[in-house]
């Protein structure tokens, strides 16, 4: 099976959900994997053929060695853009559609070791990050506040877009934008609005990178321009332009005038309107970007310390007056404090200068991260590298075992962690994906299970809720 090479923000398989053809929630029967035999592994894959995607969710007994169908097996479902894993009791498919709210629904296992579709769908926000908080899978993104807070251009405030989904209750709610608690503008007292990045539960209360966007239309207009800084005054858009996760309208100041910091908001619960603010310098903001996605760039080690990682992904942007001088890096949290301590790393010294667009926490103090193939001041920068972080001994290890970059097309979603081991999808053009064990411990990787299919899109397990 031939497939194309996807470009290089498509690597991550980020958006694959998207572009999916429209299918039923279907249950085809057939064998779980190559012994037919069914097991608690879920396997979201996608086949294309003729222009027609099908998503199917199969069962695997594991995900070390053998291989799975899609063949008269699967449930057909609609697909998603984010698999979300909870638990391993349920499995919820975000779905981002561009510009306008997506549909949204769970899945279980029964006894059968098959998924099985819940009955209830929510049309969540628009969403830019994600994550698991207590009972809830909360979805974030900033927008345009109500009317009434407009101001005498008309201009509205940014403001926090929040969806709560109750995962074992199966429902849905929304926050009050008109709640001022919520207002995105000024967050860091700099005048600029903010988009949250990640959302990790730490000591029941919630972290998250908050990352200063610019002046928006309102904010720039604060006070004849105080918090336009000077020299900048030629950075406020002067008519309508862009276009998708980058337009802009006249009179914004768009992204932000201060690259070289990192800010991380600790809120108090779900509400997410009682906040303390840290910040360092260390490190520009903490957030992987693809499109209007900003992935989670903060977790939690196995001994309770929280290390947020910056990509810097600033030194993309095209004035000099907005592109960070700071490396990629890492700098932490310790465990019972709200503050940053000492530690700092480099990972552009042991890259080579390369960076990374997204990271994942494996066990212990090991850290995944999938790395850019040249710096990000170069372009046409590819993800298609895996590397270990080890934190305490601040090492960045590239794996090793994995299909030539050549052959690589793409990687899963997220990693599965189980034991100590991460499992993540690839999907190369020479063949059918397959899922990799990766050993963090010696930054090796071992290929296990093989999907006959185009693509898999996400990794986990599920167990029979009867």
């Amino acid at each position: 099976m031939k497939k194309n090479l996807l470009s290089a923000v498509l690597l991550t398989s980020a958006m694959a959900g998207t572009a999916l053809t429209s299918c039923t929630d279907t249950e085809v029967p057939g064998g779980g994997n190559n012994n037919g035999t069914k097991g608690d592994f879920v396997i979201a894959s996608s086949v294309t053929a003729s222009s027609n995607t099908t998503n199917v969710l199969l069962t695997s007994k594991t995900l070390d060695e053998g291989s799975v169908s899609t063949i008269n097996n699967g449930l057909v479902n609609d697909g998603a853009s984010q698999w979300v894993f909870y638990k391993n009791r349920y499995l919820y498919g975000l779905t981002y559609n561009q510009g306008s709210a997506g549909t949204t629904r769970s899945y279980v296992m029964n006894s059968n070791h098959e998924v099985q579709a819940r009955s209830g769908e929510f049309a969540v926000k628009r969403f830019t990050t994600y994550g698991i908080y207590d009972k809830y899978i909360i979805t974030a993104s900033t927008g345009d506040g109500p009317a009434e807070y407009a101001d005498g251009n008309l201009y509205l405030p940014k403001t926090f877009l929040l969806s709560y989904l109750d995962v074992a209750d199966e429902t849905f709610n929304t926050n009050d934008t008109k709640n001022k608690a919520y207002q995105s503008e000024n967050f860091l007292g700099n005048g600029e609005f903010v988009t949250l990045a990640g959302i990790q539960e730490h000591n029941n209360k919630i972290y998250s990178a908050a990352v200063p966007m610019g002046l928006s239309q309102y904010g720039a207009a604060v006070d004849g321009g105080k918090y336009i800084l000077p020299g900048n005054e030629d950075l406020v858009k002067t008519e309508d332009g862009g276009s998708n996760s980058s337009s802009y309208k006249k009179g914004e100041l768009q992204w932000t005038q201060y690259p070289n910091e990192c800010w991380v908001a600790i809120f108090d619960d779900a509400t997410m309107t009682t906040k303390k603010l840290i910040s360092t310098d260390k490190i520009s903001y903490a957030c992987g970007r693809f499109k209007s996605q900003y992935y989670q760039t903060i977790w939690e080690a196995g001994n309770g310390d929280i290390y947020v990682f910056s990509p810097s992904y600033a030194k993309t942007m095209k004035d000099a007056r907005q592109q960070t001088i700071l490396p990629a890096g890492v700098v932490r949290i310790p465990n019972g404090r709200e503050d940053f301590d000492s530690y700092y790393c480099d990972l552009e010294k042991q890259s080579g200068g390369k960076s990374f667009l997204r990271c994942w926490h494996i066990a212990d103090d090991y850290f995944l991260l999938l790395m850019y193939d040249r710096p990000l001041t170069e372009t046409g920068f590819e993800a298609k590298e895996l590397a270990v972080f080890k934190a305490e001994s601040k090492k960045l290890t590239y794996v090793t075992g994995l299909p030539s970059t050549d052959l690589i097309s793409g990687f899963g979603n997220t990693p599965y962690t189980e034991n100590g081991y991460a499992y993540m999808a690839v999907t190369t053009t020479d063949g059918h994906p397959a899922v990799y064990k990766i050993d963090p411990s010696s930054a090796t990787a071992t290929k296990g299970v093989t999907v006959e299919a185009t693509q898999i899109t996400g990794i986990g397990k599920l167990s029979p809720l009867n």
